[in-house]
């Protein structure tokens, strides 16, 4: 019998990779241990992305910087701020970045998707994802899609962030055969700063990327055998303690995340200041 495919995503992919037992947290253990509160900076970036899905689900004539604090407020996730204070200032530096965001934009430009969900299946994955924005452009040969991804936490992004985001690339190769266009531009566009970074992969890269999402299933796949053949699911999904534990939704269920201090809600807004 062929070996079935493993179905994921990229932050199912993620997961793993930054910690098996977050991992085995989040997708193997039933019930699935209780979460910590929500972050604050999760709910910010929510609603700054609902925000630009529903910018282009305009008309092309009412796509005005005057028409985000509507949207933004219609978005709005209220979940995870320290105050009301914090809540408002975030708000109105959330409308800041949109309002000088859609100004580089042009309205009248339709993506090829806006949140689209791609998906491709490999001789391992059945993968699937939602890119923020597809956009078509002129290239060297004719057409070409463009992954665009929106950020609004750190900044500091560069080409080396947009060259190793094992995302990006999956979501380009993905698309490039559901539009049967190329696809080979990935940029991350950083909402607070309006900078942009970005990385042209080729065939190789892309494959190569494709490659290391494949080993990674295969461990998963490992290791979850190796839990229902009896094996201790703490040994077959190994913690990783280190500084991201104190930002894991699950760090009071882990005897080893639970070593380190846990991080306020609010804590990743206070660190834009």
């Amino acid at each position: 019998m062929p070996e079935r495919l493993f179905v994921c995503t990229p932050s199912k992919l993620g997961a793993y990779a930054d910690c098996p037992r977050r991992y085995r947290y989040s997708y193997v253990d039933r019930p699935a241990p209780p979460k910590g509160p929500p972050w604050a900076h999760n709910s910010l970036g929510a609603s700054v992305h609902n925000a630009l899905k529903n910018w282009y689900a305009l008309p092309a004539d009412r796509r005005r910087p005057e028409a985000l604090a509507g949207l933004l407020r219609g978005t709005w996730v209220r979940d995870g701020f320290r105050d009301d204070e914090q809540e408002r200032d975030a708000y109105r530096r959330a409308l800041a970045w949109l309002e000088s965001y859609v100004e580089t934009l042009d309205p009248q430009a339709d993506p090829v998707g806006v949140e689209r969900v791609v998906a491709v299946r490999t001789a391992v994955l059945a993968f699937n994802g939602r890119a923020d924005r597809i956009d078509l452009r002129p290239g060297a040969s004719g057409p070409e899609l463009v992954i665009v991804d929106y950020k609004t936490g750190r900044t500091g992004l560069d080409a080396d962030d947009a060259r190793g985001s094992q995302a990006l690339a999956l979501y380009a190769y993905a698309a490039e055969r559901v539009f049967r266009r190329p696809c080979r531009r990935v940029e991350l566009h950083h909402l607070p700063t309006g900078t942009i970074a970005a990385h042209e992969h080729t065939v190789e890269s892309l494959a190569r990327q494709v490659t290391r999402a494949e080993e990674t299933a295969r461990d998963i796949m490992g290791a979850e055998r190796a839990v229902a053949d009896g094996s201790d699911p703490d040994d077959a999904f190994p913690a990783e303690p280190g500084p991201r534990c104190g930002w894991c939704d699950y760090r009071r269920t882990c005897p080893a995340g639970a070593q380190t201090p846990g991080k306020d809600p609010w804590a990743a807004l206070d660190r834009r200041d």
